[in-house]
């Protein structure tokens, strides 16, 4: 039987977010475990939070395992874009940008007037955030690929990856 560990996601997630959503999330038993072993304390929720109250350490820890958990999450980010630009098939290599221009093409075709007049006005503001972010993502991402390319002789991915490792 699994073991809820929401009860002390709050207190972990005061000093490491991500560890603290994950807590209270379908990986929670998990994360739960790793942060009791970090602690070196029994695996339950309540041996955790008297630690973390307890221990002056514990914060350090938590923090460890925060780094921890970024550097995963860059590591399988990095991967996934990885896989896409090396991808054989054309529409792998492409969709993001595609996705970007057919969403830059409606807000263009709404300011041209060539949207239904009954499209409200919450619509088309997600609508220009869905493009703002994915154009300033775009922008700096493309960005720091090039000044880092030109700085180590090597892209952005290969950097972090090199970091992860």
């Amino acid at each position: 039987m699994d073991v809820d560990w929401s009860g002390v996601a709050k207190t972990v997630g005061k000093v490491a977010p991500a560890a603290g959503g994950a807590l209270a999330g379908p990986l929670g038993a998990a994360v739960g475990g790793v942060i009791a072993d970090k602690l070196g304390v029994e695996r339950t929720p309540e041996a955790v939070e008297k630690a973390i109250n307890d221990d002056p350490q514990a914060a350090m820890k938590l923090r460890e395992i925060e780094a921890d958990i970024e550097k995963a999450l860059i590591g399988a980010r990095a991967d996934v874009v990885q896989a896409e630009a090396n991808a054989e098939g054309w529409l792998q290599r492409n969709w993001r940008p595609m996705v970007m221009l057919w969403f830059a093409a409606l807000v263009g075709a709404h300011w041209l007037g060539f949207t239904p007049e009954n499209l409200d006005t919450g619509t088309v503001s997600q609508l220009l955030d869905i493009v703002q972010y994915g154009l300033t993502g775009y922008v700096v991402g493309r960005s720091a690929e090039k000044i880092t390319r030109h700085v180590s002789g090597s892209g952005f991915m290969a950097a972090v990856k090199a970091k992860v490792k």
